[in-house]
């Protein structure tokens, strides 16, 4: 398995042979490393399919020696700049591409502002407070035709694009004895307690990934609480909306930094929230500090913190077969982490599955970039490629990190995709969480136990 070099602040905490640096790294400082020498053109995939992005060296390190902090960015092409991290993960020269652009993107949206639809569909945690009351409902519409063709020409999100079903019971509420607000309310008990932050996606939209991820944390020897916590804010900050992201960081901050100071493994199971925690807040946002450093040393990726933390009491365990063939694809968000494939390390120990890797850079859906009308297209041909290897390959589900991944594979392939940590469950003998969601129905049958769609 090839390692990925760091970005210039993505590294790692204690236990790993990464590491991070005492300071994070000031990405308008990176710009005159650049050498033009065009590696990230060569591989940015947006620059691959449409002619309305320059490209990360020319809307990036070259034009940002041109931009004047107090005069307005005279163009607009850094706007399609999908924040994939491609370009400062192949950068020899440790240039700081994507978050150049991203601060870049920020100001557009400063001296031009942001429709409502990219304010409305960067908050996916109020989307799922406001719409849990009326889950059904909600549902319903998400999936009726009309309805998405007005939705596209009222707000500008395209008909097709895959929109999460809120679920009517977050993951929180189906553990209250887990949330914890600080670590001396935390009970002794047996167990390395671990602090678990589940994002939005495991709150609102896929609770059994959470349940999934409690239960295995905790067959391996851990003891999981919930600390308080918000959304990580990185759908705002894709969206340029740095103001509002920084609300969400600092709220985080403040909640968490006690149990990373306390020694509590901060879990995430989704990539890209890890990686605002890890990285962005300090590198794209500023949020500079001692909560930040202690945050961001105590995070760790799910996949991660089980190969190198929990090793042993994996390879302990009797593992059952998951018979299949899976296709993984690492998420953009998680090759900028610079911790290698770790769920492919466990996934090959599960018997009976056959895994074939994605050589796809991007599934194209960059969170929030693919819902959008006028940047669907881009998105979708972005990961045509991956479309058609999970069609060739024959296999019969997805594996990958992400939840956006996850949905918009889904989408484009009609094979249904599986977060890691759910096929390490069945693997280890757990309850299947999906079939308890809501007394759905199974619309697919994948493998024993696990079912697909769910309303």
């Amino acid at each position: 398995m090839a390692e990925l070099r760091l970005s210039p602040a993505v590294g790692r905490g204690s236990g790993s042979p990464l590491t991070w640096p005492e300071e994070a790294v000031e990405p308008r400082l990176t710009v005159d490393h650049c050498l033009k020498c065009n590696i990230c053109t060569a591989a940015c995939p947006v620059m691959a399919v449409t002619e309305a992005f320059m490209g990360p060296k020319a809307v990036g390190p070259q034009a940002e020696r041109f931009r004047h902090p107090h005069l307005p960015i005279p163009d607009d092409s850094v706007s399609w700049c999908s924040a994939c991290g491609t370009c400062s993960r192949v950068c020899p020269h440790g240039v700081a591409v994507a978050e150049i652009n991203l601060q870049a993107k920020a100001r557009l949206v400063e001296q031009r502002g942001a429709p409502l639809r990219d304010r409305l569909i960067s908050r996916p945690e109020m989307i799922g407070r406001l719409a849990r009351p009326l889950a059904r409902a909600f549902n319903w519409a998400l999936e009726s035709r009309p309805l998405r063709w007005a939705l596209e020409a009222t707000f500008g999100i395209h008909r097709q694009a895959p929109l999460p079903k809120v679920q009517r019971r977050t993951l929180r509420s189906r553990m209250p004895e887990r949330c914890v607000r600080a670590p001396d309310e935390v009970p002794a008990s047996e167990g390395r307690p671990v602090a678990y932050f589940h994002g939005c996606g495991a709150e609102h939209y896929e609770p059994w990934v959470g349940e999934a991820t409690i239960a295995v944390l905790e067959a391996l020897g851990c003891k999981v609480v919930l600390p308080p916590q918000r959304c990580c804010g990185l759908p705002l900050q894709s969206n340029g909306l740095f103001d509002a992201a920084r609300r969400y960081a600092r709220a985080n901050l403040s909640t968490l930094s006690p149990f990373a100071e306390a020694g509590y493994p901060i879990i995430g199971s989704s990539t890209s929230c890890t990686l605002a925690l890890k990285h962005d807040y300090r590198v794209v946002l500023g949020l500079e500090g001692q909560a930040s450093a202690w945050v961001a040393g105590a995070t760790w990726d799910l996949c991660e913190f089980i190969l190198w933390e929990l090793a042993e009491a994996w390879e302990a365990t009797e593992r059952a077969e998951v018979p299949g063939h899976a296709l993984y694809h690492a998420p953009c968000q998680l090759r900028s982490h610079g911790i290698g494939y770790p769920a492919v390390e466990l996934l090959r120990r599960v018997p009976g599955l056959t895994l074939t890797i994605s050589d796809s850079e991007c599934c194209g859906v960059a969170g929030t970039y693919g819902l959008k009308r006028e940047r669907y297209r881009v998105a979708a041909d972005v990961g045509a490629g991956l479309f058609e290897q999970v069609q060739a390959s024959g296999a019969e589900f997805v594996i990958t990190d992400s939840e956006t991944c996850r949905w918009w594979i889904e989408r484009h392939t009609g094979v249904p995709a599986f977060h890691p940590v759910e096929i390490l469950a069945r693997s280890l003998g757990l309850e299947s969480f999906r079939t308890r969601e809501n007394g759905a129905a199974p619309a697919v049958q994948v493998f024993p136990g696990y079912v697909h769609r769910h309303s």
